[in-house]
């Protein structure tokens, strides 16, 4: 038997309102079952089902003709639900942004220009802020006569603004657009590297192989390093042997570049290693290099990833000449 409820019993089970159980039969959503001798509305358990389905698509933002489309099996609940959590995903997205704003207002005097720059920018979706990095390298990368895969490696960088970004990743992420667009810094950037890799030896250091070696040779200064903050003593045999091995790296990788191996030179270049000269002569003569290490800097920041770190790097030189002495 199919027992039937009164359009009270079904408010209390469904957690709708009377009115709206009505409203709902008015519109023909969802209509009553049968009517009692005195024309009160009655439902079966499917009619309340329905009921009960009609409101969890309503509390999550569905309208009556969605509902509808649902209810008579024109679009299955499945597709309704792809459609809806893409909008409240969308929503929660403006919502982040607007927060991560706010954040930065309270937290620091902000103008009226850098908040609506601020809100620009954050409210972007991912694939606007891949735009506007892919129009960048498009242009700095322009009719530059190298390898394929060194440029896909120039592109790989890329910033990810986390959903809840701090107050410092929304500070880098308006200064990174800002940057990428700036007329100045695209052409000085795009004129590095035409320059760096206009003659032969430039093409060649952005061959894979070349690359794969430098990849392989920051590995070996990355272990120095770990080593030398572990407190491995530089003059142990294990710091000798790293020393050596980065030693005999470098000099198979000036090999590849010039076709002449020698390690002694090598050595002699990591013992009399001159920070202070190197980083004058850095600032003098590598514009471009600054300019590639500030983007690179601000992505970093953007995505919580590690900042290059000069003096740990200088330390670990140090300490990588220390085990070379030791051993001459």
């Amino acid at each position: 038997m199919n027992e039937l409820y009164s359009i009270g019993d079904v408010a209390r089970r469904t957690g709708l309102s009377v009115s709206a159980i009505r409203f709902y039969a008015d519109e023909g959503v969802v209509t009553p079952t049968g009517l009692t001798d005195g024309g009160f509305r009655q439902y079966d358990v499917h009619a309340i089902a329905r009921l009960e389905l009609v409101r969890t698509l309503r509390d999550l933002g569905a309208g009556l003709d969605d509902i509808r489309r649902v209810l008579a099996a024109e679009t299955t609940l499945h597709d309704l639900a792809v459609t809806h959590l893409r909008l409240v995903e969308d929503r929660l997205r403006q919502f982040r942004a607007r927060r991560a704003v706010l954040r930065t207002i309270v937290r620091q005097h902000t103008t009226t220009e850098q908040v609506s720059l601020m809100h620009k920018l954050v409210s972007m979706s991912d694939d606007d802020r891949d735009r506007l990095i892919d129009r960048f390298w498009d242009f700095v990368t322009d009719g530059l006569e190298v390898h394929p895969g060194y440029v896909e490696r120039l592109r790989s960088g890329r910033p990810h603004l986390p959903e809840e970004p701090s107050t410092e990743q929304l500070e880098a992420w308006i200064d990174l657009a800002e940057i990428v667009q700036d007329e100045e810094f695209r052409t000085t950037l795009r004129d590095f590297f035409h320059r760096t890799f206009a003659t032969e030896q430039g093409k060649l250091i952005a061959s894979p192989e070349i690359m794969d070696r430098i990849e392989r040779h920051r590995k070996l200064r990355l272990e120095a390093q770990a080593a030398q903050q572990a407190g491995v003593p530089a003059d142990s045999p294990q710091a000798r042997d790293i020393a050596e091995r980065v030693a005999a790296d470098s000099a198979e990788l000036a090999a590849a570049l010039t076709g002449e191996y020698d390690v002694d030179r090598a050595r002699r270049s990591i013992v009399e290693f001159d920070p202070d000269g190197r980083a004058a002569q850095w600032a003098a003569t590598s514009t471009g290099l600054q300019l590639l290490t500030r983007y690179h800097s601000l992505v970093a920041t953007i995505n919580g990833t590690p900042q290059p770190d000069p003096d740990r790097a200088a330390a670990a030189r140090e300490w990588t000449a220390a085990a070379l002495r030791r051993d001459a």
